[in-house]
């Protein structure tokens, strides 16, 4: 979407529209889980807020028992000014696709015979089915208001959820204090409530990440071995190939080809401005009927509106993922596409026609995708973010009947299944793995969760991606090894307490987020690489002279008597990364033990990336190091 700048905590920019979605988890995915067999579901107040402004859980006895059966047990929306858009449902409904897409990736029940017109074709499963939904509307047609977001936070905190899912997030990274999300996000923390966001669709630039706060879990977007390549003929029989999610079939037939700045719409537009297709910029006399060139990778509103036939673009950008158009098109790179311009001004009739897709096998999946928002972490550099990839490139899941597949008004297919990519498809992937550890777990703090996932992520390729760490974090998504991680690196309030005095916030600030009397002194002024993360990061300069440590506690969830050693994989060069003590022997579970990671040396290299693996035989729980010269 579009995404207007408003002043700094009135009003939050959307990645894409979205719901804030809680998980409710009312039973384990295995049989084996007997730990909350008799746990109960809570029901979520239907609407606005009470009039007499009573709270939303003094519903809950009532309507307990008859919600129990149900999927999404409640949902509530939110519009603190009051002021909609004529296009907005006034009520937790979702018209727009998103949030049904990203609640069904997350604990959608099995369907059969799901597929996007026949593509992806199988059955449809969330992450956790068996989990219950509650529904929090913070987002509409012109945003998401910061008040919004801190409402339903709190209203879901006060349900009773056990994992926050919000796939929202503001073009940039803001300052702990200033970040709704963060805010929002702390309080659930202190009440042992992990909320799991989405790292930002700005990528491949660096620090484009927006979501960072060490207490909640950011997620990128990997690809998954589907993909899709959409073919062009041109009347000189020459074939191009390029991407997209084609669904339509013109049955080879042949239609006039124009180039889009040849089309301006002289009341609104320049040739330079209807070159890339906007909405209103295309002469519909001389467009209508016909397939358009154009130079921007968009998804079809300027051409099906002034009536084409298609569209075909010269895309300027990555070409590794595919977009679903509104009407018949296919994205094809700068060179393929300069030759059908060249085509165009070559030829007295020139001709097309775009084939329906075809979907292929990704041999190269898993790796971020370049939209994938990228670290390093812009607020707090020596912290690692994101903190985890999970599959969002062509996710196939439910979509709202009330909303055409490609979001484009005037498109006429309505479905009850779409494929969309983004962050935003990741985030809720990683939403359902935690609610399934939380499951067999749920004594298990939010960091502690956080950390089985992150230790036992699936290591990624930097020969694939550049970025490294600050692509993919810990890795890719691993969720049946991340119920039984081995180790924990736990963490609680007074941790990240410590760690925001550690980094200049004053008491006044630190209350205003913690809403209690916490306070910073001497006592309580901790350093960042203190903090009890599951990964290590270091931000240098070239050549400098480095000697840092890292303290760290370990918790042990394995077996109760085990003997960890540490590994620790590095580049050959100048930087030397040391584990003192080597060995961590434990004799019960639960059981903690400290360790002091040292970098010592100096690098120029603007990414060296190593890793600590502790092994004893059975698990490997591993994390992540990097050493960076720059943020930008």
């Amino acid at each position: 979407m579009e995404c207007r700048k408003y002043p700094l905590f009135l009003h939050y920019c959307l990645l894409l529209h979205g719901l804030l979605l809680a998980l409710l988890v009312s039973r384990a995915e295995s049989e084996h889980s007997q730990s909350n067999i008799n746990a109960k579901s809570y029901i979520v107040y239907m609407g606005d807020r009470p009039s007499d402004g009573s709270s939303t859980s003094l519903l809950h006895s009532s309507l307990l028992e008859d919600a129990f059966g149900s999927k999404i047990i409640g949902g509530k929306y939110y519009r603190r000014d009051g002021i909609f858009d004529t296009n907005d449902i006034i009520s937790p409904r979702d018209n727009d696709g998103h949030g049904t897409h990203i609640a069904s990736i997350a604990a959608g029940k099995l369907v059969d015979g799901a597929s996007l017109y026949g593509f992806g074709l199988g059955t449809a499963r969330g992450g956790v089915p068996y989990a219950r939904i509650a529904v929090y509307k913070v987002c509409w047609s012109d945003g998401c208001l910061a008040a919004d977001i801190l409402a339903a936070f709190d209203d879901a905190i006060s349900d009773g959820v056990d994992i926050i899912s919000i796939s929202v997030g503001g073009l940039a990274a803001s300052d702990y204090f200033s970040d709704p999300i963060a805010i929002g996000a702390f309080h659930a923390m202190k009440e042992g409530v992990l909320t799991v966001t989405s790292a930002g669709n700005e990528g491949p630039e660096r620090s484009s990440i927006s979501n960072v706060s060490p207490w909640s879990l950011s997620v990128a977007a990997s690809t998954i071995d589907r993909k899709f390549f959409t073919k062009v003929k041109l009347g000189n029989s020459q074939i191009y190939e390029g991407t997209s999610i084609n669904t339509f079939d013109l049955k080879k037939k042949m239609y006039p080809l124009i180039y889009g700045g040849d089309a301006p719409n002289s009341t609104t537009s320049s040739g330079s401005i209807s070159s890339l297709c906007l909405l209103d910029s295309l002469d519909r006399n001389l467009v209508k009927g016909k397939i358009v060139l154009c130079d921007a990778p968009i998804i079809g509103r300027g051409p099906l509106f002034a009536g084409a036939a298609g569209m075909v673009t010269r895309e300027f950008g990555a070409n590794d993922y595919a977009e679903l158009l509104a009407l018949p098109g296919s994205f094809l790179d700068i060179v393929d596409g300069n030759k059908i311009f060249q085509y165009i001004n070559t030829t007295r009739s020139p001709a097309a026609t775009i084939f329906k897709s075809n979907e292929a096998n990704d041999t190269l999946a898993p790796y971020v995708v370049s939209f994938s928002s990228r670290g390093p972490n812009p607020i707090t550099p020596d912290i690692l973010k994101p903190d985890i990839s999970a599959p969002g490139v062509n996710i196939l899941a439910a979509w709202s009947p009330i909303s055409p597949v490609s979001s484009v008004e005037g498109d006429k297919r309505f479905l009850k299944f779409n494929m969309l990519s983004g962050t935003s498809m990741a985030s809720p992937h990683v939403s359902a793995a935690a609610a399934y550890v939380k499951s067999f777990h749920p004594t298990w703090s939010p960091s502690a969760i956080k950390s089985a996932l992150m230790t036992t992520a699936t290591p990624m390729s930097s020969g694939i991606n550049l970025d490294s760490e600050f692509a993919y974090g810990s890795g890719n998504l691993n969720p049946t090894t991340a119920v039984n991680p081995g180790l924990l690196y736990d963490s609680e309030e007074a941790d990240y307490i410590k760690f925001l005095c550690g980094q200049g916030y004053g008491t006044r600030f630190l209350q205003f987020v913690t809403k209690d009397n916490a306070a910073c002194s001497k006592a309580t002024n901790g350093t960042v690489w203190d903090l009890n993360y599951p990964s290590f990061a270091l931000y240098t300069s070239p050549w400098k002279n480095i000697s840092q440590t890292f303290n760290r506690t370990v918790t042990s969830v394995g077996s109760p008597m085990s003997v960890y050693r540490a590994k620790v994989t590095a580049p050959a060069g100048p930087l030397k990364i040391q584990v003192n003590p080597d060995t961590l022997s434990f004799t019960s579970l639960g059981q903690k033990l400290p360790f002091v990671l040292t970098i010592e040396g100096k690098t120029d290299k603007a990414i060296v990336s190593a890793s600590l693996e502790w092994d004893d035989g059975v698990h490997k729980v591993r994390s992540p190091i990097i050493v960076y010269i720059s943020i930008s």
